[in-house]
């Protein structure tokens, strides 16, 4: 019996992910939740397992596909089924086969069943597993049995995931290594400058394929051509040659060239006249972003309040908390966290979002508690990942949190949980060097607060003037929820934080 193993669904309101690449080829032995595949979705890429034990029998996708959830990922034969036979029995075919024509034993012969024997070997032990599928659908979900369920050897004659066959002349124990690649930018490029990823030996550590890497690899077919045009002008010189002899290779070099700069400028734009560079499909993070602020700004009425806050005294106490305890000290967006989420217990009105209700009218949706969601830039683009009951941490607890989540999203090994369930969106763009920004509301929570940079600013104080740490913070709002009052009281009371920390930490 064959069994069909969907596209789970991978995260709140995740509709499809983009087939990165398979971790198993047909023919081979999986057992329940071993990794099958690695898909990106629009928050992380994670690795699907296997709900059932068996034999690949169909991969139902090409790299760079992208799939439906609920659409057929994966057919996994049963042990010992006529379709498991079908992906193992090939090998014995070709290997049979092979040795009949050179004179070796025939099929009923004890030598061919002994083969067959030794291409079974490995896959009766998940069997009894395969009467039951996990049910798990990412990676740390429950039971884990990939510890015992690594891939078995690649056999004769399969038909790889590509829909190419093997070598004949292939060792059928010959282990198939993984591409090293970590970085989605690498392969992007990669599949716009046409370089086979499995053709590459890495130059970074422990053999990681790096963006130079791929450049190299484009560049080789023009470095060839230019090779080829030397040489047939050395012909030239050298020998007399006639002209038309010599111009073959000319103009076979210059169609190598052509042929290697196509993708870059096969294509003029008919509005500018002028070539197009690339055409890159919107997808996977940039495409989610791309949704999400698209219907922002066209469903959320929004505005916009900002203060400029005197930073000096925060500033001050955490580097006299850095002298006292260098390893243990918040960073200063998790005391701006820490006034926020107290701002919020405040002015609720703030940690809500807007939703149809079940007439068909609109309600707005208070939530016990408070997600927190901050943006980070990683190399797959903005993600906002959610500090989850950030209502109950301090800030040594929202440093930690900030920190770790930071790590894992730039690791692109963050989990859908991970990056979903926010209810307002800090935004610290003031690492980018930028004192404010006009954001757009994290859809479809109700606001978002900008942080901008701090700097030194000439400040009132007292009546005299002086240099402070000066910062400026932005609050976006959708006006359905709250009316300006609301807004700037909020902003007032977490700019007064940043001000006075110590009076404000010590109700806290």
């Amino acid at each position: 019996m064959t069994r069909e193993f969907l596209l789970p669904d991978l995260g709140e309101g995740l509709t499809e992910a983009e087939l990165v690449r398979w971790l198993v080829a047909v023919g081979d032995s999986v057992a329940v939740d071993q990794p099958v595949v690695e898909v990106e979705t629009a928050k992380a890429i994670v690795e699907v397992p296997s709900p059932f034990a068996g034999v690949v029998a169909v991969l139902h996708g090409q790299p760079g596909e992208t799939l439906d959830v609920g659409r057929p990922l994966i057919s996994i034969a049963e042990v010992g089924s006529p379709a498991a036979e079908v992906g193992s029995g090939g090998a014995e075919v070709g290997a049979l086969a092979a040795e009949v024509g050179s004179g070796g034993a025939e099929v009923g012969s004890p030598a061919a069943r002994a083969y067959r024997t030794e291409e079974r070997a490995g896959t009766t032990a998940p069997q009894a597993a395969a009467a039951s599928g996990s049910g798990n659908v990412l990676i740390g979900y429950g039971t884990s049995g990939s510890a015992t369920g690594g891939r078995t050897r690649r056999r004769k004659g399969l038909v790889s995931a590509s829909g190419g066959a093997p070598s004949a002349t292939a060792e059928a124990s010959a282990p198939v290594e993984a591409i090293r690649v970590v970085s989605p930018l690498v392969r992007k490029a990669a599949r716009e400058l046409g370089v086979s990823l499995h053709s590459l030996r890495g130059s970074g550590p422990d053999g990681l394929i790096m963006r130079r890497d791929v450049e190299h690899a484009a560049q080789a077919p023009i470095s060839a051509a230019g090779a080829a045009i030397s040489a047939a002008g050395a012909a030239i010189s050298a020998a007399g040659a006639p002209i038309s002899a010599a111009r073959a290779p000319i103009s076979a070099a210059g169609a190598a060239i052509s042929a290697a700069g196509a993708p870059i400028s096969a294509a003029v734009d008919a509005v500018t006249g002028l070539g197009i560079a690339s055409r890159v499909p919107i997808r996977g993070v940039r495409k989610a972003v791309a949704q999400a602020m698209t219907r922002s700004r066209a469903e959320i009425p929004e505005a916009t309040v900002w203060v400029d806050a005197d930073a000096t005294e925060l500033v001050e106490l955490r580097a006299d908390l850095k002298r006292r305890d260098p390893e243990n000290t918040p960073s200063l967006l998790a005391f701006i966290a820490r006034f926020v989420v107290a701002g919020l217990a405040k002015f609720p009105e703030l940690n809500t979002r807007i939703e149809t209700a079940a007439d068909g009218g609109q309600e707005i949706v208070a939530f016990d508690g408070v997600n927190l969601g901050f943006a980070a830039q990683t190399e797959r683009g903005l993600v906002v990942p959610s500090i989850r009951g950030a209502h109950g941490l301090s800030a040594r607890a929202l440093d930690a949190e900030l920190r770790r989540l930071t790590a894992v999203a730039r690791d692109g090994k963050a989990t859908p949980a991970d990056l979903s369930g926010s209810t307002f969106t800090l935004n610290n763009y003031g690492v980018f060097g930028v004192d404010g920004s006009a954001a757009i509301i994290n859809y479809p929570e109700a606001a978002i607060l900008g942080v901008g940079r701090i700097v030194d600013r000439p400040w009132a104080v007292d009546g005299a003037l002086a240099v402070r740490k000066v910062v400026e913070l932005t609050l976006v709002f959708d006006h359905r929820v709250c009316d300006g009052g609301t807004a700037g009281g909020f902003l007032r009371y977490v700019a007064d934080a940043i001000e006075h920390p110590g009076s404000i930490l010590a109700d806290l």
